[in-house]
Order: C-alpha cells, then structure tokens, then sequence
C-alpha cells in the first residue's frame, strides 16, 4: 500500500473554485484519489457519486454538520451508502457556542457520543474533528476537547486531528495524539506559513513549505491509528497550486 491509497483532500480547500466539476478536475488532474466531501455533497450524494465515477475518484470520508446529525441522520446515512464512505466527522460548533462552558462541552460530548452509537450500528464511524478553540480551558485545567472526549465516554466517538490547528492551539500534537490514539482515524494535513508569511492567507501554507514537520507527524498520525491523511488548506491564494504542490511533496513521504 503506498501514500496515496492513504491520502486525500478536503475540498473546502477548493470551495472558492465554487464549480464542482472544476474542483473535481483540479484535484484529479494534481494526482490524488480520494476526497473528503463537506456537508453540502450529502445532500446531492447520487450526483457527487457520478461526478466522482467519471473521474475516477472516490470519497474518503465526509464532514457533516451538527445540525444535519441531529435533524436528518438517516438522510446522512443514506448518502454515505451512495458514496460509499464510511467515517464521518463533525468539524465545528458554530462561532457562538465556542465561548461556552464546560457543561456545553460535557452535553456536546454525550451527544456525540450518543449519536456514534446509533451510527456505528450503520457500519459508519462518527468522530469529532478539532480547531484550536477547544484547547481553552474551560473546566479547572481541562480543555473543551478533553470534556468532549470525557463525556462521550466508552461510546465509538472518533477523532479526526487536525495537527496544524493543535499547534495554533500551543498544544503539542504529539502528546495530545498519543493520549488519544485510541480514538484516532484520521488526520487532516496542513501547514503554517513561517511567522510574518502568507498574512492573506491567515498564515497557512501549502504542506511541505511550511515550519510543521510532515515527515515526522505523518509517521506519527499513521501510527497513532489514522487511516485517512486529508491535506486541507483554510485560505489558500491558488487553490489548484496548493493542491498539486501538497500531493508532490506528500507522494515522496514513505508510510
């Protein structure tokens, strides 16, 4: 098995490209296999599956909203059966919950885990996927993500890291990705610009050009359980050149 059975893109990198089509062209033609689909594909899962079969792509996983969970999760089921995904990821609470109290985290955390159980019963693995808000402390000297992690218990709850946003945080990823590398099953990969670097691109950089060491964290994250390594990138200048310049560097890492 080589890198790129493992490596997929996350294809809110290439929302501004706004053509489903275009951005599933840029990612086909830069070399990758997989993509990581956001909420918005469930919804039109048989035409992102189309889509998807004539490029000869296939969809990794899918980030899901916690919105959609709630109101709709036999929906989502359906559509992960349509493309043919099973690992689900919760990516963010909405701006104004992120200030709340260790009580919202511990109620999120039950409810995720709560809903992991119904899912995983679907043979789909739900997880929670990280910012760098969660690392605040909120309970004593427990962060949001140790009280989501907490209270969702024994439950099948998942995690999909994301590294560079853990930096941001002041967290070592590495200790935090041991602590829970039991719930580990995926890992989104990006980069930080050096500091003073790429300010319009709110400091991140295209994977390998940055100051993370991605040879060593993949190693890491593979080891740690992630089956699923997905390159994102929050704002890049050129969607299409970050795309191609991350698989280039990435296809030479040995997994």
């Amino acid at each position: 098995m080589t890198v790129t059975d493992r490596l997929s893109i996350q294809l809110y990198t290439l929302r501004t490209l706004e053509d489903l089509d275009l951005i599933l062209d840029t990612v086909a033609d830069a070399g990758y296999r997989y993509v990581e689909t956001v909420g918005s594909h469930l919804d039109k899962a048989g035409e992102v599956r189309t889509k998807l079969d004539a490029r000869g792509l296939k969809a990794s996983s899918s980030h899901v909203s916690m919105a959609a969970l709630r109101e709709k999760p036999d929906a989502i089921v359906d559509a992960c059966r349509t493309l043919s995904l099973t690992h689900l990821y919760m990516p963010a609470v909405p701006p104004e919950e992120r200030d709340m109290g260790a009580e919202g985290w511990r109620a999120l955390g039950k409810e995720l885990g709560q809903i992991a159980e119904r899912f995983q019963a679907q043979g789909i693995r739900l997880g929670y996927h990280n910012h760098h808000w969660e690392l605040k402390p909120k309970d004593g000297a427990k962060t949001a993500l140790e009280l989501i992690f907490e209270a969702a218990g024994s439950s099948p709850l998942a995690w999909q890291v994301d590294v560079a946003w853990l930096v941001r945080g002041d967290a070592d990823p590495k200790e935090w990705i041991n602590r829970y590398r039991s719930k580990v099953t995926a890992a989104h990969v990006k980069d930080i610009a050096p500091a003073g670097q790429n300010e319009d691109q709110d400091g991140w950089a295209d994977v390998g050009s940055g100051v993370l060491n991605w040879r060593d964290l993949w190693r890491v994250c593979r080891e740690a359980g992630a089956e699923w390594m997905v390159v994102e990138h929050d704002k890049p200048a050129d969607p299409a050149r970050t795309a191609r310049n991350s698989f280039d560097f990435l296809r030479t890492i040995e997994d």
